[in-house]
């Protein structure tokens, strides 16, 4: 599906008719699809599509000259490919039409460019001073002590290993080959942008360090995946050697076990057929992580897989357990306990 163009109306109408998830308003939970709304809403009430109101209202006047609509069949110097991680080595990233995220995720920008809108964000070339607190302003919790703005996520954070506190303004990103972080600190109007095409990198973990540097705070390196490390070994040397591999790389200081990178090992092993081994590596991210729903709805599906359904019942249960709205665990639990 995502390899095929849609204009906004054709797609908004794969979605238009499903439930919502709570009354508006009433709590948080990032939706691809409302953002896909909100773009639409630009186009209705301007009388123009969403790329040409971008580009007149806000990338023409601030001179964002590398920013823009993603159209793969445009010719874009240095524009760059996005990659995914398959154990230690690289592929090309999946291809997604650029039609389908829309305003959800569509633009290509760089580092220069955004600091271009970040600064006029403090200024009125945008907004006024009216629409500037109704964009920052603390709406919706979002999981202690965030709060979600209109597209911000506004929290006050420990500036490194300090109890000093900073409030930041952020959000984070991803789609297929990418993952994305901006961090904006009003008080010092510092801003951190990181851009990433290797699929996922721990731009969190970064953006930590990198505002106790600005500070200047102790800090903690963002350490390594040891998730990639102990595939390759597993699928070369077999799982006793992987996890001997493992527990080496759990003593070390630069590596550290990642819950997605692990469950994406997990799955590479999954889809070759090395259902025992991928058991075992999702168990591992289940003790690593025991409040994660994701990772208990991984798991039941490699037991599943394995033909072991009480095992797949208990594990999927857990995950409801931490995740109520996980639909795919609602959907099995009722296919496999007919």
């Amino acid at each position: 599906m995502s390899r095929n163009p849609y204009t906004p109306e054709v797609f908004i109408k794969t979605f238009a008719d499903l439930p919502l998830q709570f009354k508006p308003g009433e709590k948080f939970a990032y939706s691809n699809s409302g953002y896909f709304v909100l773009g639409y809403i630009i186009e209705k009430v301007t009388g123009k599509t969403y790329e040409q109101y971008l580009q007149e209202n806000i990338f023409t006047p601030l001179k964002m000259i590398n920013s823009g609509y993603d159209h793969h069949s445009d010719i874009i110097e240095n524009r760059a490919t996005g990659y995914e991680r398959n154990g230690k080595a690289y592929v090309n990233s999946r291809y997604i039409d650029m039609s389908l995220p829309y305003a959800a995720g569509s633009l290509y920008s760089t580092v220069e460019d955004l600091y271009l809108w970040d600064q006029a964000l403090y200024s009125e070339k945008l907004l006024s001073a009216k629409y500037r607190d109704l964009l920052f302003g603390k709406y919706i919790p979002a999981g202690p002590p965030s709060y979600y703005g209109y597209g911000w996520s506004i929290e006050d954070v420990n500036i490194g290993e300090s109890d000093e506190k900073v409030q930041i303004v952020e959000h984070g990103g991803g789609i297929n080959g990418f993952n994305t972080l901006i961090t904006r600190i009003p008080l010092s109007k510092d801003l951190i942008v990181l851009l990433n095409n290797t699929g996922g990198a721990s731009l969190n973990e970064m953006c930590r360090a990198i505002r106790a540097i600005l500070y200047d705070k102790p800090y903690d390196m963002p350490k390594k995946s040891s998730a990639y490390v102990f595939l390759d070994i597993i699928k070369s040397q077999g799982l006793e050697a992987g996890l001997a591999k493992l527990k080496e790389l759990n003593k070390s200081d630069e590596y550290a076990i990642k819950e997605n990178e692990m469950n994406s090992a997990g799955y590479q092993l999954l889809q070759s057929g090395k259902t025992k081994e991928a058991i075992a590596v999702f168990k591992i991210n289940a003790d690593t992580f025991p409040k994660s729903g994701n990772v208990y709805d991984s798991l039941g599906e490699a037991y599943l897989k394995d033909g072991d359904k009480k095992l797949a019942i208990i594990n999927y249960k857990k995950s409801l357990q931490f995740d109520p709205k996980n639909e795919n665990a609602k959907k099995v639990l009722e296919e496999i306990s007919k």
